[in-house]
């Protein structure tokens, strides 16, 4: 279709928006389709209620106890599930005692909290805070935790394998360089591997598990080649691309891809410089995708009320945007102080029941609070 144009819309999207109204992007294939914009008296989060399965969701992750937090041989526990991707909260304590084995597909694992080694067939790679370790399928790994600094990871499976988007005129280097990779080492093993007879690997298949037991030490890779490992990438190597004239869309922060699935990375970035530009997220009814939103660490800019360790769930089909007290603070501030990730699936997430016990029951309501 071609572009039509109705009352007194600006000719620029997110700038000069006239006093008074609130823009609002109605889009398809995320911020990449067809859209038309439109410009309401009134914020179109500020509903008097919400009835139905659309309501955004909100829980606080730090809170949510796990399998694996109460016992080193537990599995992480899902939150959310769709056939896009399953995402998973493992809070680790000591070091696992067996070794696991994903035959259902890619793991993308981001660290909030914690430092160790995670062990593969490939090798040893260390992890922090701000670490995202992507995991191909059918990887051997086991979990080391430094008992100082107990871990908890934020887990997104996939059955699509996991690839960097492209990065289009911008270049194969923006956002972050593929040389700040980093990949396992082979490492001699460690201390406990001779501490019992018979070493336990558990195998997923389908959700179910088979357990396979060796009488050696199973990491007993000598040496490797090839373009297929586990790869590690820290948040302060990812570098936003920004624009002083112009809100871009969240779409260019995308970090991984797998299919139906986006991953992105939220970091420090300055805000718009020039005076009519929006400097906020433009509202959306993302019609394509649910967004999940994971917070881990900074003065979080799209609203007030979150912390570190939340994680948000807005539907495909139902309005979202800037709470009226992040409108208010754009004007003073100068750049963001955030660090976030992005979960983004095409066909809809289930929340599971897990989840109600740490679940914010005001969230959808506190969207419309001055």
């Amino acid at each position: 279709m071609y572009l039509v144009k109705k009352g007194s819309a600006p000719n620029q999207a997110h700038g000069g928006i006239p006093e008074g109204l609130h823009e609002e992007e109605h889009g398809r294939q995320g911020f990449n389709g067809p859209a038309s914009h439109l410009y309401h008296h009134h914020p179109p989060t500020a509903w008097s209620r919400i009835e139905g399965p659309l309501r955004p969701r909100a829980v606080t992750c730090t809170e949510l106890p796990t399998a694996d937090y109460h016992s080193a041989d537990g599995r992480p526990t899902v939150v959310l599930q769709s056939p896009d991707a399953r995402v998973s909260l493992s809070r680790r304590t000591e070091t696992m005692p067996h070794f696991v084995r994903n035959a259902d597909g890619d793991e993308i694992v981001f660290v909030h909290r914690g430092r160790g080694q995670w062990e593969t067939d490939y090798g040893c790679v260390s992890y922090e805070p701000g670490d995202y370790l992507v995991i191909p399928k059918g990887t051997t790994y086991r979990v080391h935790v430094d008992t100082k600094e107990p871990g908890l990871f934020l887990i997104v499976e996939t059955p699509t394998p996991v690839e960097v988007p492209d990065r289009g005129p911008l270049g194969r280097h923006a956002l972050f360089d593929p040389g700040v990779l980093t990949s396992p080492e082979l490492t001699l093993p460690p201390a406990d591997a001779q501490s019992r007879h018979e070493w336990e690997v558990r195998i997923k298949r389908d959700g179910e598990y088979t357990r396979v037991y060796y009488p050696f030490y199973p990491m007993d890779v000598a040496a490797w080649k090839g373009d297929l490992w586990v790869a590690r990438l820290n948040v302060r190597d990812f570098r936003p691309v920004t624009s002083p004239r112009y809100h871009l869309p969240p779409s260019v922060h995308a970090t991984f891809q797998a299919g139906g699935l986006l991953i992105s990375t939220f970091a420090p970035r300055p805000l718009e410089s020039d005076p009519s530009a929006l400097r906020v997220p433009f509202y959306h009814r993302n019609m394509d995708y649910d967004e999940v939103l994971f917070y881990h660490q900074g003065s979080f800019f799209s609203r007030a009320g979150i912390h570190a360790g939340m994680l948000t769930l807005h539907p495909q089909g139902i309005h979202h945007g800037p709470h009226p007290q992040a409108i208010a603070e754009s004007k003073v501030k100068e750049q963001t102080d955030e660090v976030a990730v992005m979960i983004e699936s095409r066909r809809p997430f289930a929340v599971m029941p897990e989840c109600e016990a740490v679940e914010l029951k005001d969230y959808a309501m506190s969207w419309r609070q001055p």
